[in-house]
């Protein structure tokens, strides 16, 4: 059951799409798989970072770091490639997630147009790398030996002759040393394919254990990240892309929010960081939360995150299905406005991610929420509705020195943003700043997404105060 808050009917969609400067893609095809393979800390995700041309997966000499497959597109010379990084092999029959990590290595695999086989030149070819070369024999390989910094460690290359896959490709992730040249290599032996458009980035946001996951594998079709009731599964903020209706979206699955103060070590703190980083680049965010359990203060700090970003958010209540039938979802929403009053414009949606039960409804309100957030509205609407919302609450003062509302106009979208013109930006509190944005979402077409208002002195436009 999706329960809205101030629903906007999808016919005024129609007329909020005609406004959008942001489209979303039509489907594209499916991209050749480029998969990274080879023992724990060779520098796996290093080399998807140096690539990728940005952090996406966590680097630690810790091993195991890595679980899930994290993928970036890579688009080089007319082409495009996903090229994943995949968990070290090496981990042993009793290991945490000895079972799981083997799995994704095999899928990742399996779904690979070229293998690149990563070997270490400063630790030389091991009897660890002939089991692995064993593994791919059938595919298209590109043997490259990471850290190889220098002239003096080429030498090392020849070594690894000996696991049949002819010339070795030295490179040093971390300095970016050949890393372009891999990249020609590369796209020189992927089919050619366009190169896809940029879709909707929803990021997947909450707690530990809330199930974001699950979610994220339910709308994948397949077992994408790692899924296990210890809490700290998920590492990485891990892209995965889904495609349906004609449309392609991108979610990223993030780790489970805690206390900096109780994470157990460095790449848990990464795994925080990163988590927050892909919310502030996601263009909806869904914030996840166990229906079983009540709403905490990692919750509501989520939640003043979210507002702070001003992204448009979707609440999602995971494990609806176990809900004894006695509690209606009037109670849910009550109780998320009393809780979380930060978010109460945001809709809310009651989901068993377990069961795959309303997971694509999500996406539909995301659909929504990003285009509602697009929408440019006429001067004298907005004029008219700030009029409106004045005239329901003056601001503060009287006599010459009485706070004073002139006129607004919108400077963007995603998030709109407002400028509104007064006599003093000093003279309105942050409590009617936010009466104001409540107001003006409630008159003007924004019922589900936060807005950004800026206080401009009249005439002296340098003369501001932003209401973040």
């Amino acid at each position: 059951l999706r329960v809205p808050t101030k629903r906007v009917t999808g016919l005024l969609f129609i007329s909020f799409l005609q406004s959008l400067d942001v489209t979303i893609p039509p489907l594209m095809g499916k991209l050749p798989i480029v998969t990274i393979v080879g023992r724990q800390n060779v520098g796996k995700s290093s080399l998807l970072n140096a690539l990728a041309g940005r952090r996406l997966s966590i680097v630690d000499p810790t091993p195991g770091v890595t679980r899930d497959r994290v993928s970036a597109i890579i688009t080089h010379r007319g082409t495009a490639f996903e090229l994943v990084d995949t968990g070290g092999i090496g981990l042993r029959p009793g290991d945490l997630f000895y079972e799981e990590v083997e799995r994704q290595i095999e899928k990742a695999i399996a779904d690979a147009e070229i293998v690149v086989f990563l070997v270490d030149v400063q630790a030389g070819c091991t009897r660890l790398d002939h089991e692995i070369a064993s593994r791919f024999r059938d595919k298209k390989v590109v043997l490259v030996a990471n850290k190889t910094d220098n002239f003096g460690l080429e030498k090392g290359l020849s070594e690894f002759y000996e696991l049949g896959f002819g010339e070795t490709f030295g490179v040093a992730a971390a300095h970016m040393r050949n890393i372009a040249e891999l990249k020609d290599r590369l796209a020189a032996m992927t089919p050619p394919v366009p190169i896809p458009q940029r879709g909707l980035r929803i990021a997947v946001i909450g707690k530990r254990n809330v199930g974001k996951s699950t979610f994220v594998n339910a709308l994948a079709g397949e077992e994408r990240v790692i899924v296990s009731e210890k809490p700290g599964t998920t590492r990485d903020a891990v892209d995965v892309q889904i495609e349906k209706d004609g449309r392609r979206h991108i979610l990223v699955d993030t780790a489970g929010l805690r206390r900096r103060q109780k994470a157990e070590d460095s790449v848990e703190i990464f795994s925080q960081v990163r988590s927050e980083e892909a919310m502030s680049r996601a263009d909806v965010v869904i914030f996840m939360i166990d229906t079983m359990e009540k709403i905490t203060e990692i919750d509501k700090r989520i939640g003043r995150m979210i507002e702070e970003e001003k992204k448009p958010v979707v609440v999602v209540l995971n494990k609806y299905d176990l809900v004894p039938s006695k509690h209606s979802p009037d109670e849910f929403v009550k109780y998320i406005g009393k809780t979380l009053p930060v978010l109460k414009y945001a809709p809310l949606s009651m989901i068993s991610a377990k069961n795959s039960d309303r997971v694509w409804e999500v996406i539909e309100i995301c659909d929504e929420l990003h285009a509602q957030s697009g929408v440019r509205v006429s001067t004298p609407e907005m004029n008219r509705a700030l009029e409106a919302a004045v005239h329901a609450r003056s601001p503060s003062g009287r006599g010459p020195h009485a706070a004073r509302v002139y006129y607004v106009t919108q400077r963007g979208v995603h998030p709109p943003r407002f400028i509104v013109f007064v006599n003093d930006p000093r003279s309105f509190s942050g409590d009617y700043i936010r009466f104001l944005e409540n107001k003006l979402r409630e008159f003007l077409p924004f019922h589900e997404v936060p807005i950004r208002l800026e206080f401009a002195r009249k005439n002296r436009p340098k003369d501001t105060r932003k209401r973040r």
